[in-house]
């Protein structure tokens, strides 16, 4: 596997907590290295408006080597919040959540965990043998190659 992906929905959450944008970048500024974590850019934080008056909300983002952390805030829509983190190592997901939710304080939650990368090799040996899988099934579909493999 590559590495895992979080997106979690929280819902109720306190609304001061919501539009506060220093509480999101400070968040966003010490979750990475409490998941074990390289922080390769300074968070960044914004207040988004958009068409619908009431989906208006924060949306901040902090890049990791990993990959990223995002979080985007709907102060009007019951306090719902949602994160998404997708790191290319393991990480503890308990303790990104435990995290979000003493900040975001919100009434309830929930979460889905996706493995990405099912077929990424982290070994070359198995790089290897994924390639010459490939390659064998392509030289099947190659009539005047066919012969000139060992196909199994």
């Amino acid at each position: 596997m590559f590495g895992p992906h979080l997106v979690m929905e929280a819902y109720g959450c306190e609304r001061g907590l919501m539009t506060d944008i220093e509480a999101m970048i400070d968040l966003l500024d010490r979750l990475p290295s409490k998941m074990d974590m390289t922080k390769i850019m300074p968070p960044y934080a914004f207040k988004y408006s958009g068409k619908v008056e009431e989906e208006w909300g924060l949306s901040g983002v902090v890049l990791i080597a990993e990959s990223h952390i995002a979080l985007h805030t709907f102060p009007d829509k019951n306090g719902f919040l949602t994160v998404d983190i997708f790191s290319c190592k393991d990480f503890c997901i308990e303790t990104a959540i435990e995290e979000i939710v003493k900040v975001y304080n919100p009434t309830h939650w929930d979460h889905q965990l996706f493995m990405r990368g099912r077929e990424y090799p982290r070994s070359i040996a198995k790089a290897g043998e994924i390639i010459e899988t490939e390659r064998l099934q392509c030289a099947q579909n190659i009539p005047h190659l066919e012969k000139s493999f060992a196909l199994q």
